[in-house]
């Protein structure tokens, strides 16, 4: 309709300018390239059509309403995140080996079972080394008494010096022979090296046993449970031991709240990236190595923020990014005022106004896409 009323302006202010003037028509000032008329004519033209543009507008104003949704601004904390993927880990997973070769003579645990620290979970033939201890053990016996005897007669000035030497030798080699032995014998049995879970078992009871890639058995502990990632070189000096992150698994659907552990001090060439790892809890025991994490790590935090609604904001010809307020609000109605805005970081939908807004200005939420400046708001 405004384009309309424009068109027909036109052909008026046209057909007054042609049948006013006593010089050349516009089609023979084309004829005649007369330039500068034609320039001054356009000039007048522009003139009369921005009059009634401004009083179509006006117009406009008065009469043209909408349906909003509004919201009232209150100062809160925005906390802006790094979103980044990490893996699920734990330094207690490991397959357990034997330290003697031999056949297993016992084995004590299944796939499943719980184990302390220390616990034995297994055997390997000594391969007659205990016979070798009993022997050694009867040497250093005599060994020790002769040395004693000697010692008693050093002592009364009775005998030589190298015969207490002697036997003090001895004494102390046979007990380093049997030190030895069994230092030896207690690599035959199988112990769990700290508190955790056997996952599987890969050896049984009569098997020749040794060092292998799949080992005997692997233990797992979930008690100590972490997520390692790596954060890009940007992020140093934002991140600190004891930072609580959000960490969220996929596969269960949960969010757990973890703490950075350890912030890397090398920075990968290759990516230019720096490691970091996040303990996490796991009371329900749900979580398992090489599981896949998603990570929310608090990298900016604002006090008594402004924030809006993402998707109010809005970015005019010039560039400039704006929200409708509401102004004379009495609670249903209200006039919509543009409000050029300066915004900082976004997050969760929401996006802080640095500039422009203030705490109880009401906005526009929903409806804002066909308002302008000075319409009425009902809502």
């Amino acid at each position: 309709m405004k384009k309309l009323i424009i068109l027909s302006a036109l052909s008026l202010v046209l057909f007054a300018c042609s049948k006013g003037a006593k010089t050349e028509s516009i089609d023979d000032l084309i004829k005649t390239k007369n330039i500068k008329a034609l320039n001054e004519k356009k000039t007048a033209l522009q003139a009369e059509i921005a009059k009634i543009e401004a009083g179509l507008a006006t117009l406009d104003v008065k009469t043209d309403e909408a349906l909003v949704s509004v919201q009232t601004i209150k100062d809160t904390i925005f906390n802006h995140y790094l979103d980044i993927q990490g893996n699920v880990n734990t330094k207690e997973n490991i397959l357990i080996q034997p330290e003697f070769n031999g056949t297993l003579t016992s084995l004590t645990v299944k796939a499943g079972d719980h184990v302390s620290k220390g616990q034995i979970l297994g055997r390997v033939d000594d391969a007659g080394m205990s016979q070798q201890l009993a022997s050694a053990q009867n040497q250093y016996n005599l060994a020790k008494t002769t040395y004693e005897r000697q010692k008693n007669l050093w002592d009364k000035k009775i005998g030589s010096e190298i015969q207490f030497l002697q036997a003090q030798t001895q004494m102390v080699s046979a007990q380093k022979q049997v030190a030895q032995i069994n230092a030896q014998l207690a690599k035959t049995v199988i112990r769990a090296p700290f508190n955790g879970t056997i996952d599987e078992v890969f050896a049984e009871k009569g098997q020749v046993v040794a060092p292998s890639a799949t080992g005997l058995m692997r233990i797992v502990n979930l008690g100590n449970m972490y997520v390692s990632t790596s954060i890009p070189e940007t992020y140093i000096g934002k991140l600190k031991v004891g930072d609580q992150v959000d960490v969220f698994l996929t596969s269960l659907g949960k969010t757990y709240k973890g703490k950075v552990r350890q912030v890397g001090s090398y920075i990968n060439p290759n990516n230019r990236t720096f490691g970091i790892e996040v303990s996490v809890p796991n009371p329900e025991n749900l979580l398992r190595p090489n599981q896949v994490a998603k990570l929310k790590i608090i990298d900016y935090t604002s006090k008594d923020a402004i924030v809006v609604p993402t998707n109010v904001i809005q970015q005019d010809g010039k560039g400039d990014q704006y929200v409708y307020v509401v102004e004379g609000s009495n609670g249903k109605t209200g006039k919509a005022k543009k409000v050029i805005v300066t915004v900082g970081k976004s997050s969760d939908n929401v996006t802080e106004i640095l500039s422009g807004l203030s705490a109880n200005d009401i906005i526009v939420t929903e409806g804002s896409d066909t308002l302008s400046d000075g319409m009425k708001l009902n809502f």
